[in-house]
């Protein structure tokens, strides 16, 4: 079975930095692109950034200059490095992946979650 398991988040001052993490859990064969979401209380969920597998990367307009997305390929993990946080990135992340389980077979899959909290 796989899995999305992240790690990371919590409560910080504006201007503050947090580190989120995502390792994919499981017999996987290959995976493409990577993202990490968020969604707001009452909002939509909103992408924030993702990495394809030759590392080209996008950013929303919100986040660019202050986060950084990467990818390790032989831990089968992607990072979020967020710096001078605002009270507006305050959501719950997600991260995704497109995994090919087998040769033939792959799947879009979202991992629990992890609170971000920003606030003075």
């Amino acid at each position: 079975q796989v899995q999305l398991v992240e790690s990371g988040g919590g409560s910080v001052q504006p201007g503050g930095s947090l580190s989120l993490s995502c390792v994919v859990r499981g017999s996987i064969f290959s995976i493409d692109t990577m993202a990490w979401y968020r969604q707001a209380p009452g909002k939509k969920r909103e992408l924030v950034a993702d990495i394809f597998n030759d590392f080209r990367t996008n950013y929303a307009d919100s986040v660019k200059g202050r986060f950084t997305i990467s990818r390790d390929n032989g831990k089968n993990t992607v990072y979020l490095q967020m710096n001078s946080l605002k009270p507006e990135d305050t959501a719950v992340y997600y991260c995704t992946a497109d995994i090919w389980v087998t040769r033939s077979g792959t799947g879009h899959y979202v991992g629990q979650g992890t609170q971000v909290t920003v606030s003075s």
